[in-house]
């Protein structure tokens, strides 16, 4: 079947197209295969809220929650049970995709929110749902929070793809790739091998703007600097990746095997109604990059959506607005604070109702 054109572009101009969905009545009912046959969707990521969205109004697992009932399993493992069956299921679609273009054709399955701040925990929990899911396009998703840095070192040591979440600033940015780096580096030092070793860093955006057009707001600054910082930082950000990844310390790396970890656009469905609905994909256009959208995203930028300056242009602009912002009295640091404990707490409230509803599952069918 024929590729939606504005999407084909934008796969053209190195951008993979995710879906940021998944559940097992998409899966099922054909829906995700037709994303990809038609949408150019070449990998999916997922979190908890999703996941709760998804067990929730859907009567496709009630055969498995029974059987879970049945056996008296745990809710914390009849919760990783259900959710790694709908990643692994992902999985083995996009494996085709995979084989094509070993970057994509990934699937991102999330460590339980609550352990975002224990270092040790996060890289144990990594390596069980990677055995758990057991396919070689998954992605353990990890936050990057500082303790979840080691993590990721620590992971991608042991061989374990990875989707780090939850970047807001460039300096955390920063961490991030070296934690990368330093992850495949001491891969290398034990004797291990890089092959099949990827990883994408989760660069949120539309968050951004919700929380900076705030305190603009209440600063009474000017108007016209609102709906800027999101892409104004994440292109920066891409700045930043350049330079990390032609640098000697990078090239050393890829002369052994290694891939780069591209940039990935998270938080991309537009908040406030007053901007483009396209406007997070428009303006993210560069190569070796990932946007994963909502479906209601995906399709406005399939319908009419058309590239906007390309980053690597955008640097001189995207500081002068970041330091407008400054100027106008916002703390920046404290911003990317909030937004990175806000987003760990998001998770583990959606985490918290997630256990709540497959507890009343399991119980309802005992």
């Amino acid at each position: 079947m024929a590729q939606n054109a504005n999407l084909a572009e934008l796969s053209e101009a190195g951008v993979a197209v995710w879906l940021d969905d998944l559940s097992r009545d998409r899966i099922r009912s054909g829906n995700l295969q037709s994303l990809v046959d038609e949408h150019s969707v070449v990998g999916v990521t997922t979190n908890p809220t999703i996941f709760a969205a998804a067990i929730s109004g859907s009567e496709s697992y009630d055969d498995q929650l029974h059987a879970l009932a049945v056996r008296e399993v745990s809710v914390e493992e009849a919760l990783r049970t259900i959710t790694a069956a709908d990643v692994r299921d992902a999985c083995d679609l996009l494996a085709p995709v995979a084989e094509a273009s070993p970057g994509d054709g990934r699937v991102s399955l999330e460590v339980a929110p609550g352990l975002a701040h224990d270092t040790d925990a996060t890289a144990a929990e990594a390596a069980h749902l990677w055995w758990l899911v057991d396919r070689p396009n998954l992605f353990i998703k990890i936050p990057a929070t500082e303790a979840g840095l080691p993590a990721i070192t620590e992971t991608i040591a042991n061989g374990i793809s990875v989707n780090v979440t939850l970047i807001f600033s460039l300096e955390r940015y920063r961490a991030v790739m070296d934690a990368y780096l330093s992850g495949l580096e001491k891969r290398v030092a034990e004797g291990g091998s890089l092959e099949g070793i990827a990883s994408v860093a989760s660069f949120f955006v539309s968050r951004v703007d919700t929380e900076i057009d705030k305190r603009l707001d209440k600063a009474g600054a000017d108007a016209s600097l609102k709906g800027k910082a999101g892409i104004a930082n994440a292109q920066l950000a891409y700045q930043a990746y350049e330079e990390v990844f032609s640098s000697d310390r990078w090239r050393a790396l890829e002369a052994q095997g290694a891939v780069p970890q591209r940039p990935l656009w998270a938080s991309t469905g537009v908040k406030n109604p007053e901007y483009s609905d396209t406007m997070y994909i428009s303006e993210l256009i560069a190569p070796g990059t990932v946007n994963t959208m909502p479906e209601k995203t995906l399709m406005a930028y399939a319908d009419h959506g058309s590239p906007g300056t390309p980053v690597q242009k955008s640097y001189e602009d995207a500081a002068a607005v970041m330091q407008a912002v400054r100027d106008a009295g916002v703390d920046l640091d404290d911003v990317f604070r909030v937004l990175e404990d806000e987003g760990v707490q998001k998770f583990v409230d959606s985490w918290d109702e997630l256990t709540a509803s497959v507890r009343s599952e399991l119980e309802d069918k005992a």
